[in-house]
């Protein structure tokens, strides 16, 4: 699909404009089901409303106070009866402890968080396994996630690691097991040892840029994507094009800069195009990375004629250095990005845009699905991409190629 001069709007989906320090700040006070946690901190919200809440309180409804005692009422038995029942403790009958459950759901009163999963044999909580949150595509997928789960009344437990140390803790010693019912992993290849571990915890399980036959994954085609991020710039006319990467020594194994390069590889092979490796430089997927990357791109010889960055962030860092460095966008080189970033569209930047948030979304709907129906089969979707075409490529004429 492309679409030209402005952005797509045949995805449906809500693209909210904030950074994430916000996001969490709005979470966290607005949303009384959110959690964060990062290996060791957690934050959970005290409202004694929520599911979260540390102790049984009561509830306001209009100018009438609903607590134990109302439940009580409702359920016919005594206050110490409804204490014991809700704190999950013995000597409760079945049938007493249903009619008690009942009551409180009818009242809507709060059942505290840590005694769900002896009452349900749930947390309420869905974790989600995150290496980064201050990258843009980090923080949308979550966001999404977030949003879908806080309707449905869930928890969202973040687990965010930056480092291997983290993930090692993560996985091998199972810091995830009883604490969550389901679980979320974004754009980060499991090994087969840390897929078994994930595996061997017994709950529903969703991917988010990724694809793996056992378990529900929502995710873009990125060979595809950037075949026509590349293909745009050959139908311009560019044949000297330059590649904004990620890293060559990725410790974490990312997918998505690997299936990005492949695309474009192949476009230029089936074009007959020369690949010169000094036309490609690392810019980790940040915008200060990418800055220094194009600096560096522009100061060597022959330089390109167009560059695709493998991530809007990296484009937006590029322009800066483009810039800096006195030329112009598009009149002295071309530039296409990958993401659909809410600034690539301030930035005029030609771009492939994805769903992310969606795929937040669709990821926490799958999960919770499976959670409602445990035998269902994981199903895994591929999202489309399209084509922004903005101000940041034009058609380049053949004596320019010199």
């Amino acid at each position: 699909m492309t679409l030209t001069g402005a952005r797509s709007e045949g995805i449906k989906g809500t693209r909210q404009i904030q950074h994430l320090q916000l996001f969490f700040a709005l979470a966290v006070f607005y949303s009384p089901k959110f959690c964060f946690s990062s290996l060791g901190a957690e934050i959970v919200s005290t409202d004694s409303n929520s599911i979260g809440s540390n102790s049984i309180g009561s509830k306001s409804i209009g100018s009438k106070s609903i607590g134990i005692k109302e439940v009580a009422a409702e359920a016919g038995v005594s206050i110490a009866t409804v204490s014991r029942a809700l704190r999950g403790m013995h000597h409760v009958n079945p049938e007493t402890r249903r009619k008690i459950l009942d009551a409180a759901e009818k009242l809507n009163y709060p059942i505290p968080q840590a005694n769900a999963k002896a009452l349900f044999g749930r947390t309420n909580s869905i974790g989600v396994v995150a290496p980064y949150i201050s990258r843009w595509y980090f923080a949308q997928v979550i966001s999404g996630a977030e949003q879908a789960l806080r309707e449905a009344g869930l928890d969202l437990l973040l687990y965010n690691f930056s480092q291997l140390k983290g993930r090692e803790r993560l996985f091998q010693h199972q810091l995830l097991k009883g604490r969550v019912d389901a679980l979320i992993v974004i754009s980060l290849p499991p090994t087969e040892e840390e897929f078994e571990s994930m595996l061997s915890l017994g709950i529903p399980i969703a991917l988010v840029g990724m694809h793996h036959e056992r378990c529900a994954s929502v995710a873009i085609d990125d060979v595809a994507g950037a075949r026509t991020a590349t293909q745009h710039l050959v139908n311009l006319g560019h044949k000297k094009i330059g590649l904004l990467a990620g890293r060559p020594d990725d410790p974490f194994g990312f997918s998505v800069p690997q299936d990005r390069r492949r695309g474009f590889m192949q476009v230029l092979a089936e074009n007959g195009l020369e690949w010169v490796p000094s036309r490609e430089v690392y810019g980790d997927f940040t915008m200060h990375g990418a800055s220094r990357a194009m600096d560096d791109l522009l100061a060597r010889p022959n330089r390109p004629t167009a560059i695709f960055a493998l991530s809007d962030e990296m484009a937006l860092g590029a322009l800066q250095a483009i810039k800096r460095n006195g030329l112009k966008v598009p009149d002295d080189i071309s530039i296409i990005g990958f993401d659909g970033h809410e600034m690539a569209e301030f930035s005029d930047l030609t771009t492939i845009e994805q769903p992310v948030p969606l795929m937040g979304e669709m990821a926490a709907w799958s999960i919770m699905e499976r959670l409602k129906s445990p035998r269902s089969e994981p199903h895994s979707l591929t999202m489309p991409t399209t084509l922004v075409v903005r101000n940041s490529t034009r058609r380049i004429n053949p004596d320019e190629q010199q």
